[in-house]
């Protein structure tokens, strides 16, 4: 049997809102998952170990806590992409993030730009090293010469 991609499950295997945003929620992190714990003593949204304490009360809709969950996330995927970029570069690499529900984890852009998918952050951290070392390896290279008056 062959598997499914890590895209292809998250738009087969979503739940309506109401059902998958609720304290005790499963959430897939880094290749696991952490357990929602709506909280009210916090002031922002902190992991201890293998929950996620949201500061939302316990009567919050499901879209408040897609909302901070998912703002969370993308804290979290910016992090890590960064630190994957500072291992894997020598700097001056610009991305952003991707919205997109259909495509790749990362893509280039003409003007030497990347973009990489925020639901990575799911995805095991080997699994992210090498999306940003495909992409990285992907960028055009400046060209390299003995000539300094061909830079300028």
């Amino acid at each position: 049997m062959k598997a499914r991609s890590p895209q292809t499950s998250l738009r087969l295997d979503a739940a309506p809102p109401s059902v998958r945003w609720h304290d005790g929620a499963r959430l897939a992190f880094l290749g696991g998952e952490l357990v929602l714990k709506l909280v009210t003593d916090r002031k922002a949204a902190i992991r201890e170990g293998e929950l996620l304490h949201l500061p939302l009360p316990p009567a919050a809709s499901a879209r408040q806590i897609q909302d901070g969950v998912e703002s969370w996330l993308r804290q979290e995927a910016a992090q890590v992409i960064d630190a994957c970029i500072g291992r894997q570069s020598a700097g001056g690499v610009r991305w952003a993030f991707s919205f997109a529900a259909k495509g790749g984890w990362a893509h280039n852009h003409a003007d030497g730009s990347l973009r990489f998918n925020w639901r990575l952050i799911e995805q095991p951290a080997q699994v992210i090293e090498a999306v940003v070392g495909r992409a990285i390896s992907s960028l055009p290279q400046p060209a390299v010469t003995n000539d300094l008056w061909a830079l300028a």
